[in-house]
């Protein structure tokens, strides 16, 4: 079974000029995002909605992600950089110890659906063509199809990564996060960073000691396709699009229901995580976002019918 085990080291974006690098892991938001689009004009020609209504929804639905991810990033896993380096919470740079072009790291997913929620009801608050609940009916359908290749560009950056697979048939060796500073000065035994660095470059073998991890990554990506799949089918072959927040209500319990399991897999995130009752901080914000699916699927009874 050593077949299915791997080092991954790739290459994670084409240098363009100084600091500035097209990273693939912003393609892979690019891709989400342009599916999306397609998706819902699709939606949107399908049920004879103006089209003039999807620029706009596209538009709210670009910020509204990614201003959520990062906030929820910033607040769930790693508050300290509001003390340490607050511009580079809503700017693509780092300001501690020297300018440096980062992009936008560090997302949260319950941060973006966060985000995902309000920017649909400030959206529906200008453009009333339809309720809210409709637009969250259709628009998690895009969502759950970006969450792909969302969490295929988390794996080309080896970020995220699992815990260590040991005997598991399936496991691989992120060579790329062991290049970090903490991880180099593990690996070289040494606490001054050059002199790790230096030390893994003139003695590769010091790498063998990175182990097998679980592709933590892979895994959600993968059940992220059934999770398309499963709310395409229910949207354009049955007639529960027309039940009021039934779409919403199963991308929920779907998505976090993954999320909560995969989690065991993970590596905790943020130098403050929680860790209660042998649940880590993803595990926890994953249970209300799957209570509130349930109260859609099985609960809410829509006051009016949906226009």
């Amino acid at each position: 079974m050593q077949l299915l085990k791997f080092d991954w080291n790739p290459i994670t974006g084409i240098d363009i000029a100084g600091n500035f690098k097209l990273h693939f892991y912003s393609l892979m938001w690019v891709v989400a995002f342009i599916l999306g689009w397609y998706i819902m004009k699709r939606i949107f020609t399908k049920e004879k909605v103006s089209l003039d209504y999807l620029d706009p929804l596209f538009i709210y639905t670009v910020l509204a992600t990614m201003l959520g991810a990062r906030l929820g990033h910033v607040l769930f896993y790693q508050s300290e950089l509001i003390s340490e380096d607050f511009f580079s919470i809503f700017l693509p740079f780092k300001f501690k110890g020297g300018f440096e072009f980062t992009g936008f790291q560090g997302l949260a997913s319950h941060g973006a659906a966060i985000g995902i929620i309000i920017g649909m009801y400030l959206y529906r608050r200008k453009y009333k063509y339809k309720s809210l609940l409709w637009i969250l009916d259709r628009v998690v359908i895009s969502v759950a199809s970006g969450a792909i290749f969302i969490r295929i560009g988390n794996f080309i950056n080896s970020e995220i990564i699992g815990k260590e697979s040991g005997d598991f048939p399936l496991g691989v060796r992120f060579i790329q996060d062991y290049y970090n500073k903490y991880e180099a000065m593990r690996i070289a035994g040494t606490k001054n960073v050059q002199k790790a660095y230096d030390a893994i470059a003139a003695n590769p073998e010091l790498l063998e000691q990175v182990p097998y991890r679980h592709p933590a990554q892979l895994y959600e990506s993968f059940c992220y396709i059934f999770v398309f799949l499963i709310l395409w089918y229910f949207y354009s072959k049955t007639e529960k699009k027309n039940r009021t927040g039934f779409l919403f209500g199963l991308f929920l319990i779907l998505l976090w229901t993954i999320r909560f399991f995969v989690e065991f897999t993970k590596e905790p995130q943020g130098e403050e995580y929680i860790n209660w009752f042998g649940l880590n901080t993803g595990q926890w914000l994953s249970i209300p976002f799957i209570l509130i699916g349930l109260y859609f699927m099985f609960v809410y009874k829509p006051k009016t019918k949906v226009q």
